[in-house]
């Protein structure tokens, strides 16, 4: 059994101060195959659609880890250091899912910007969101007035959710020939 630990010590170059590329590379093989491991017993979601609280796990988990690779960080404590960021991840996404307040701390609030097709300015100062911001969002889903929206919400993942409203206007135009004024009639 020590030989094994000896051998291990060898091949991760643990407790030297330089690693050669086998050892580098063996490092980050055993890196990603933890890594994997930690984050597929944790939440699934924390590198997807996510709130800010989810994206910072993920900024620092690949920090500490990385330095499991390169050899500036002892290899096994960089390790538990990732196991315990996932850990507590993990514990504050479960206090969140009781505790409302907890988690509107943690992982923030939607904010509605639109509503009936009506700007609210305030929420979109507050939440630090142009006009044009809103529309380069608007336009991604296909929406060109803001007649067409019902709600439109500022998600915490920082998406754009859009609740069409139930109608659009019809427009019919009618022109007479010979000098008549068109008319345009707006049915609902």
């Amino acid at each position: 059994m020590e030989d094994l630990a000896e051998a291990m010590r060898l091949a991760l170059g643990l407790g030297r101060e330089h690693l050669d590329v086998a050892q580098m590379a063996l490092r980050a093989a055993v890196v990603y195959v933890v890594t994997v491991l930690m984050v597929r017993a944790a939440k699934k979601r924390f590198m997807g659609r996510a709130s800010a609280f989810d994206v910072i796990l993920g900024i620092m988990l690949g920090s500490i880890v990385s330095r499991a690779i390169t050899g500036n960080a002892p290899f096994l404590p960089a390790l538990a250091a990732g196991a315990v960021l996932l850990a507590m991840h993990w514990l504050f996404s479960g206090v969140a899912l009781g505790w409302h307040g907890f988690g509107a701390l943690i992982k923030g609030r939607p904010r509605l910007l639109v509503r009936d097709g009506a700007v609210d300015r305030r929420a979109m100062r507050a939440a630090h969101m142009t006009e044009r911001d809103l529309w380069e969002e608007l336009r991604r889903q296909n929406i060109d007035r803001l007649e067409k929206v019902r709600e439109a919400w500022l998600e915490r993942s920082g998406d754009l959710s859009v609740l069409k409203a139930e109608s659009e206007p019809k427009v019919i135009e009618i022109a007479v020939a010979e000098g008549v004024q068109t008319v345009r009639v707006e049915l609902r």
